[in-house]
């Protein structure tokens, strides 16, 4: 007797072969899509993400993950319900983008730094867009104005946050990962915090044991495979949305989500944004400011926020060939990807009117968009085939709001830290204050 796996196994099937028989039957389309795909590779993944993976595996090699893991854990166990490690784990993507947090977390669950729930919770609010892409790419090259990146990142950012506090109640009451156990000092004594985070670094190195280039070339190797695998990924997804845009269903999918919006009082042009997001995120991001002129900016600044905090199905693929490796599973990844999407979309209505002030600053500071232009790439992520260029003198303005929401990134972990550092050393010397 047929089971339902079994129908599921001929579904998935006959999809296949029906795909192969399309690109047969529109082999132009597919091959100027595929070469579509591999460009955003080459131009834009490929030099954003393997720095990023190689030194990542550096840091845990040398055990500078296990160093602040022990110096945030006091920190990230109370907000998050994840070791002081998540503290690293979130800085990084925040800072690097999606898919650098979930490569962190399967890298920490394979040395059993994290548990499974710990993983979840980790790759659920840590997989963001990187400031890069956020504001070259989506503020200055789709929408042509840089102080968009302000509204789209507090909105992405701080919906991502509050991800992280949800995601706190996901899991088992005592789910605790070797990674929080103290250390103690040789002679039994609690030792100090940096003190801890120093050992815990140094027994790491002795115990990975792997000479500086050894680790260097393992590295090089891993994050190579990783990110030939994300490339083909890219590919893959660039093929079968020409595939599907040609055969009319995404014409489909635009009509029901355009009801959705209708009934959100969102206007349904931008249904085929949203679409197009689903799959793709740098392909919904610059539909959406390419939509209908008549529109509201704050409609389509919204739609942007719901894309990139959505990251896009190709973006989740990338993610489940991480988690495979792991078992974390991949339902509350994409749960609080439809939760951040929705959350950063509200926040873009909620924080329009009070950043007005801070966008107008910045448009009467930053100079004009003008030739010269850079010429970045030619992929879909890419402000040169949406027609556009960034000017050559904004390019520092661009790294240096990147780096300072990076920076803002490690001070909020920072401050926090430290506040709560304080209030245990307060209420340590209260509780040693003799009653009368």
């Amino acid at each position: 007797m047929l089971t339902l796996r079994h129908w599921f196994t001929a579904g998935i099937a006959a999809i296949l072969v029906l795909l192969i028989g399309l690109m047969m039957y529109y082999p132009s389309d597919a091959w100027r899509a595929a070469l579509q795909g591999l460009s955003i590779w080459w131009d834009i993944l490929f030099p954003a993400l393997f720095p990023f993976f190689v030194i990542s595996e550096l840091m845990l090699g040398f055990g500078i993950v296990h160093f602040f893991g022990t110096l945030l854990d006091p920190m990230m166990r109370p907000l998050f319900r994840v070791p002081g490690i998540g503290g690293f784990v979130m800085a990084m993507g925040f800072a690097s983008g999606y898919p650098v947090g979930a490569r962190l977390t399967s890298q920490l669950w394979e040395q059993k730094l994290v548990t499974r729930d710990e993983g979840e919770r980790l790759v659920a609010f840590t997989t963001t867009s990187d400031p890069i892409f956020l504001i070259g790419a989506v503020s200055v090259g789709f929408f042509h104005d840089v102080s968009l990146a302000v509204i789209l990142a507090a909105a992405h950012y701080s919906s991502a946050f509050v991800i992280g506090l949800l995601m706190r109640f996901h899991g088992k009451k005592l789910s605790y990962s070797s990674a929080s156990t103290p250390v103690s000092s040789p002679n039994g004594s609690r030792a100090s915090l940096l003190r801890r985070a120093l050992q815990a670094m140094h027994e790491t190195r002795l115990q990975d044991g792997r000479t500086f280039w050894i680790m260097l070339q393992e590295a090089v190797q891993a994050s190579l495979r990783l990110v030939m695998v994300i490339g083909g990924l890219v590919v893959f997804f660039c093929v079968i949305l020409e595939i599907m845009s040609i055969t009319h269903l995404m014409s489909s999918l635009s009509e029901i989500t355009a009801s959705i919006l209708r009934w959100a009082s969102i206007p349904p042009e931008l249904a085929q944004s949203i679409v197009n997001g689903i799959f793709e995120v740098t392909l919904g991001a610059r539909s959406s400011s390419n939509a209908g002129m008549h529109l509201l900016l704050i409609h389509k600044v919204a739609i942007a926020a719901f894309i990139l905090s959505w990251g896009g199905i190709c973006v989740h693929a990338q993610i489940v060939s991480l988690l495979n490796r792991t078992n974390l599973r991949y339902w509350p990844f994409v749960v609080s990807r439809a939760l951040h999407a929705v959350l950063a979309l509200l926040f873009v209505y909620l924080l329009w009117t009070p950043l007005q002030p801070v966008r107008t600053a910045i448009m009467d500071a930053s100079p004009t968009f003008g030739l010269p232009i850079v010429r970045t790439g030619a992929g879909a992520g890419t402000a040169i085939e949406a027609g556009h260029g960034i000017g050559i003198h904004m390019l520092p303005l661009l790294y240096t709001s990147a780096l300072a929401l990076s920076v803002a990134v490690l001070l909020v972990i920072a401050g926090l830290f430290t506040s709560y550092s304080l209030g245990k050393l307060l209420q340590r010397v209260f509780s040693q204050v003799p009653r009368t």
